[in-house]
């Protein structure tokens, strides 16, 4: 008898080295469930056609990555509180015969944070304004961090997720211009590069940040996976703080994509195994 497999996937825009469709693989492999996770290019004039698409076919989820996040919400039914606060989706998935909406990218960070420290009272770092920071934010405020600060360059999109995160969550944001190195404060419980500064091939480049300020209670992490061990996390180790990779921000991201897709809990350390051979870690 043959069986055809449950489709999970990836609209993206490109489609080149999605390490996610390796993970995933690896893990319904390792859970012995038929589900196959496919990774498809999507112009975005073609978006409505690929969702229509997918429902057709008999997805139970999907991932969407850039620009698909924002326009992605019109093709859906609802949101999560999260996804909906972010305005932005990069996980479809079917509840009660609804396509909802989840943003994971926050939900990975948040899940490789905890098991080092409860971000309930905690003062959180971040450095950035984009994507992941905004997800990031979001997800830890609501997750009981009590005061956010948000570090970066451009002054608007500073102060626009300063803002969402005071209108939205019960946590204090406040904004810091980021123009020259900046000097941490000494207070931070949580620290989070969400820049792309450091990214290989550019693995040397230096995120601006005084080196001696890294608070030695702090948990430093860095959302970059490639390469795991970043200069600004060396610096933050260097001066006893306890430091998280971009890798496990990504296993969770994908456990959560997986659990919500299969109802299964898959086995992180098969998914972080693949991934540290992706990158060579």
């Amino acid at each position: 008898m043959n069986f055809l497999p449950t489709l999970t996937g990836s609209l993206s825009q490109p489609a080149a080295d999605n390490p996610t469709v390796a993970i995933m693989e690896a893990a319904y492999a390792h859970h012995s469930l038929h589900y196959r996770y496919i990774n498809m290019d999507v112009p975005p004039a073609l978006l409505a056609d690929a969702v229509r698409g997918a429902k057709a076919q008999g997805y139970v989820g999907f991932n969407c990555s850039l620009p698909h996040k924002v326009a992605i919400i019109e093709h859906l039914d609802g949101l999560a509180e999260s996804a909906r606060i972010i305005g932005a989706v990069n996980c479809a998935v079917q509840r009660d015969g609804k396509w909802i909406g989840e943003n994971t990218d926050g939900k990975g960070f948040l899940h490789s944070l905890t098991p080092v420290v409860n971000p309930t009272g905690t003062h959180v770092v971040i450095l950035g304004a984009g994507g992941a920071s905004r997800a990031i934010a979001v997800e830890l405020a609501l997750a009981g961090a009590t005061r956010v600060t948000i570090v970066n360059r451009a002054a608007d999109r500073g102060q626009e997720l300063a803002k969402l995160v005071n209108e939205k969550t019960r946590a204090q944001a406040t904004f810091v211009h980021w123009e020259h190195e900046y000097s941490l404060p000494g207070d931070a419980d949580v620290v989070v590069n969400a820049t792309s500064i450091g990214l290989a091939p550019d693995w040397h480049a230096r995120v601006p940040v005084v080196a001696d300020s890294f608070p030695s209670q702090a948990v430093v992490a860095d959302v970059i996976p490639n390469p795991p061990r970043t200069l600004f996390l060396g610096e933050a180790e260097a001066r006893g703080c306890r430091i998280l990779d971009g890798l496990g921000m990504l296993v969770n991201q994908a456990a959560t994509n997986f659990h919500f897709w299969t109802g299964v809990e898959p086995d992180k350390d098969v998914m972080r195994r693949v991934l540290e051979q992706v990158f060579g870690a």
